[in-house]
């Protein structure tokens, strides 16, 4: 069976415009999990976040529609607005990891209440018309917390669990937990997917030998610093130049977010926001980051850029990777 790999939500970074862009320069994905959409603030969910789900602005890539809610009414009214929007399937937020969310009993902040996430899954399987898949950590504090859990999910007609082998409080520090997800696959009685730290062929070579039952794999931040990865992976034709097709994708990417952004500020921001990870594969990328981390006008910015693209050492972690 071929392995499907789904682009990862990050928040401010993989929506619908960079989806779009991203998958014409850079193959290989089956499909998206879109960043969440939140629902603390009441079941009124503002017209505008769902410009980022409207079928017209994700034709190239199929997406599923992401929640954070701990709240069964309001996941409910959101997931009905997706269907009418015709989406057949939703992904419930268990992982979030940040604070601001996890303190407010949201994300990861439910991983310690089996009881809560039981009466949610409850609830909203009997009244919302959607597919319902959760993405989530091991648990907030400590990785056990998942063995709670399994049970309660597997009471549910769940379409898919994504499991980041990681706690809450873990954030993207330290090490997976690949020894706990081994038990999860023994586990879980629904199809998993695997999510964290896929940085290379290699990495991804060696998580398949491992656990050689798990058909589907989540990559982000490892798209991001490589976005030649899911085509590595699918053993797909690289560009001869890559940093061509990087600068092409940059240009375009640029051009979007001058066209929907309000002043340079918003579109440093979100260009920023890319070369946290992007910086990671080239020679002195710790240099190249902090530059442009420094910079607060788009000419200076897309002078130095392209530099880096002109003269740049492009070497990603392809670590035991087939050319």
């Amino acid at each position: 069976m071929t392995s499907t790999l789904i682009l990862a939500p990050l928040r401010g970074i993989t929506e619908a415009s960079f989806r779009d862009i991203f998958v014409r320069f850079f193959p290989g994905f089956d499909r998206a999990v879109a960043p969440f959409i939140s629902t603390f603030q009441g079941s009124r969910i503002k017209p505008a976040k769902f410009k980022e789900l409207l079928p017209e602005n994700n034709r190239r890539l199929p997406v599923v529609p992401q929640i954070l809610s701990k709240n069964a009414d309001h996941f409910i009214a959101t997931a009905r607005m997706l269907a009418e929007l015709g989406y057949t399937e939703v992904n419930w937020n268990l992982g979030c990891p940040y604070p601001m969310v996890a303190n407010k009993m949201r994300g990861s902040g439910l991983l310690p209440f089996p009881d809560k996430i039981e009466a949610f899954l409850d609830k909203v399987h009997q009244e919302q018309p959607l597919a319902i898949s959760v993405k989530t950590r091991l648990g907030r504090r400590d990785a056990e917390e998942i063995f709670a859990l399994l049970p309660v999910f597997n009471r549910f007609p769940l379409s898919e669990v994504i499991i980041h082998p990681r706690t809450g409080i873990q954030m993207y520090e330290g090490t997976v937990d690949l020894d706990t997800f081994a038990r999860c696959v023994e586990l879980c009685r629904h199809p998993l997917v695997y999510n964290g730290d896929i940085t290379s062929y290699a990495a991804y070579q060696r998580l398949t030998e491992r656990f050689p039952l798990v058909k589907n794999w989540m990559i982000g931040r490892g798209a991001l610093a490589d976005p030649f990865l899911a085509a590595r992976i699918k053993h797909m034709a690289l560009p001869a130049e890559p940093l061509q097709t990087l600068a092409a994708f940059h240009g375009e990417l640029l051009a979007c977010y001058q066209k929907m952004l309000s002043g340079p500020s918003p579109v440093l921001g979100r260009m920023k926001g890319l070369w946290f990870y992007l910086a990671a594969s080239f020679a002195d990328g710790s240099k190249i980051l902090k530059k442009i981390q420094k910079m607060k006008k788009l000419e200076p910015y897309q002078e130095f850029t392209g530099e880096i693209f002109a003269h740049g050492t492009w070497q990603p972690d392809q670590q035991g990777e087939t050319p």
